[in-house]
């Protein structure tokens, strides 16, 4: 049973749509102020919006992850509007394909960067400005989505796996370095999800074998994702800091 997140303030990152959408809808039914990121599709954030409930509660902004002033101005008008921030979920991130034995030095060097830039740098700048305001209030919980890929490895999208193995780090450093100020840090892992993300994927002809990678034969719902976030963010769960959640159908058994 989830608990109530009443008069709670739940900023989540990539929340136009997918896992984030997710999360935002689950997070409004625990009646929570959602307030959401999107990059640069306001209808889809607008769809998103309209689907939470006591909508004068919530708000959206958009952010661009690689750019620090972004993020610096985002934390500056949510603690202008919210007393508090009492849950982070950094959702957002790219999935960028390059082949090492396929792509030039070029364009590896741009995926490279560009992912570490957004699933890493972006989502450690999230961790400082809101630990900075939950060191204020001495509570807070931060919730990273992290990847299969990161235990795997992503032979594909190899920045991915590498941005996504540094989160685990970083999110299990922060749970000790923030223990004290009654913060805590948990990550959830999923396998493929049904989200535009991996939708390519899903519906190519590789999409039944991905399937059939779990012993459930399908791949994550948004949903279940959510529900796991929200176990995170829970009230009277607080040992689970540092803990990694997979959530992949046992389609990886990492011991």
């Amino acid at each position: 049973m989830l608990t109530d997140f009443t008069n709670k303030n739940v900023l989540i990152t990539g929340g136009s749509r997918g896992i984030g959408r997710a999360c935002a809808k689950l997070f409004s039914d625990l009646n929570a102020n959602v307030i959401f990121t999107y990059k640069s599709n306001l209808t889809e954030a607008q769809r998103t919006l309209e689907l939470l409930h006591n909508q004068q509660n919530h708000s959206m902004y958009q952010v661009d992850l690689s750019e620090p002033g972004d993020i610096r101005e985002l934390f500056r008008q949510v603690t202008e509007r919210y007393e508090h921030l009492d849950v982070l979920v950094n959702n957002a991130g790219v999935f960028i394909e390059h082949k090492i034995d396929k792509v030039s030095f070029e364009e590896w060097q741009r995926a490279w960067n560009e992912t570490i830039t957004t699933n890493l740098t972006g989502v450690s700048n999230l961790c400082y400005f809101a630990a900075q305001q939950m060191i204020k209030q001495n509570h807070g919980k931060i919730v990273n989505i992290s990847s299969r890929g990161a235990f795997r490895g992503e032979p594909d999208h190899p920045a991915y796996g590498a941005s996504k193995a540094g989160l685990n780090a970083l999110s299990q450093s922060l749970a000790v370095a923030l223990g004290k100020y009654n913060i805590t840090v948990g990550v959830v892992a999923p396998g493929f999800v049904e989200t535009d993300m991996a939708a390519a994927y899903l519906n190519s002809k590789a999409g039944e074998l991905i399937k059939k990678q779990s012993a459930l034969n399908r791949v994550a719902t948004p949903e279940e994702v959510a529900r796991i976030v929200a176990v995170f963010a829970c009230e009277g769960l607080e040992f689970m800091t540092g803990g990694i959640v997979d959530l992949n159908g046992a389609s990886y058994l990492r011991t």
